[in-house]
């Protein structure tokens, strides 16, 4: 039980930590937009730096496709579309449980507009038990249940792809606009640390469902909601950095940069909000982050900030979007739409959750079927752990 009056001391400290980092980030804010805007003036000559440098630089800079002081309105899609989004959830594996398994499931929306359809909205749950789904990731020193959420990851993509491509086939054939959805990067920064063989595994499912994605031409997403990047704001760094050539190896220490007072910490979706109005997007960027260099070409991976009314959100794109002007213009008018009727956030990746969500009650009902089904096989002195036991029923 967390005692309130106890921590209640706490809170004007922080209070007073938070409005100091406002009136700091309102400075760096300015400073940011000075930088961006010398940066639009020079920005063929600083995209050439960053070729030039890149291996040497230690940070992560997007590389601006667009001018920087882009603001570029929205359009608006075309009534008849439809929509497809996939979340997850899950039941991670305990000990302490009466089986050692995990549950993942998965929520699946398919929205029509202006076509008379019924929409889809439904989840598919899927249960691992066996020791080469409860064991695999221990050869790799990766803990189980960290696994689990990867393994997830893949589940999201390989239904996504399913349902939107099982909806339009034949590829190529003549189809109303649509998008497919995921709350999240399209930029996998957990596979950075994973070894070779488990980085496969996850890797090569996920990319052949954007492949998938691509011959139906059905454009995918990443949305993102209150981003923490700083992949855009970043590349002011090269127009703040002191020196001729922005050689970290010789004038960066391992913890900054001469350059990184000016504006960090500084979230793009910061900066960004400052010059985009409701319904615009900013430039188009160009990841440069390592792991792409593991998707190949066509699924490089694009993204540009959009001020959707409520918030500065950033989607990201894989190449054969981002590149496809049709595409792109498709994608982003159907995204604009769909927050506009979810009310701040995509209507189609807010039901998908609701579908996943995997709540204490639903925990609870999956447990005591299996329970019952345990028993049933003739299994004996079924149930949780003494310390679960206890942990359920306080004495005090």
């Amino acid at each position: 039980m967390l005692d309130l009056a106890k921590i209640a001391g706490q809170l004007p400290a922080l209070s007073n930590h938070l409005a100091t980092e406002a009136t700091a980030s309102q400075g760096r804010l300015i400073k940011a937009q000075e930088l961006l805007r010398a940066a639009h003036d020079r920005q063929s000559a600083l995209v050439e730096i960053q070729k030039q440098w890149q291996s040497r630089l230690n940070f992560t800079a997007a590389i601006p496709i667009e001018p920087l002081l882009s603001q570029i309105d929205l359009p608006s899609p075309n009534p008849r579309h439809s929509v497809f989004a996939t979340d997850g959830s899950q039941i991670a594996p305990s000990h302490h449980e009466i089986a050692y398994c995990y549950l993942i499931n998965i929520g699946r929306i398919m929205l029509h507009y202006d076509q008379n359809l019924l929409p889809l909205l439904d989840s598919i749950p899927e249960v691992f038990y066996k020791a080469e789904d409860l064991y695999i990731s221990r050869q790799w020193g990766i803990r189980t249940d960290e696994w689990l959420g990867y393994c997830r990851t893949v589940s999201e993509l390989t239904n996504l792809a399913d349902i939107a491509c099982r909806w339009v086939e034949p590829p190529g054939a003549h189809q109303e606009p649509n998008a497919a959805l995921v709350d999240g990067s399209l930029i996998y920064w957990f596979l950075e640390g994973l070894p070779t063989e488990a980085r496969d595994r996850i890797l090569t499912p996920l990319l052949a469902a954007w492949e998938k994605l691509r011959q139906a031409h059905i454009p995918l997403v990443g949305y993102l909601s209150a981003s923490r990047s700083g992949e855009a704001t970043n590349f002011l760094r090269l127009q703040a950095y002191p020196y001729d050539s922005p050689e970290c190896s010789t004038h960066c220490s391992q913890e900054q940069t001469p350059d990184q007072e000016e504006i960090e910490p500084m979230r793009d979706s910061l900066l960004w909000g400052s010059l985009l109005t409701p319904g615009q997007r900013g430039p188009l960027f160009k990841s440069t982050s390592k792991i792409l260099e593991l998707y190949g070409e066509e699924h490089k991976v694009y993204f540009c900030y959009v001020h959707v009314g409520a918030e500065i959100a950033r989607l990201d794109f894989p190449a054969w979007v981002a590149l496809d002007a049709e595409l792109l213009e498709q994608a982003l008018g159907i995204v604009l739409a769909q927050v506009q009727k979810g009310y701040g956030y995509p209507v189609a990746l807010a039901e998908a959750h609701n579908q996943a969500v995997v709540r204490s009650g639903d925990r609870a009902r999956f447990f005591a079927l299996l329970e019952q089904q345990m028993v049933k096989v003739g299994l004996k002195n079924v149930g949780v752990s003494y310390k679960e036991s206890r942990k359920r029923g306080s004495i005090a």
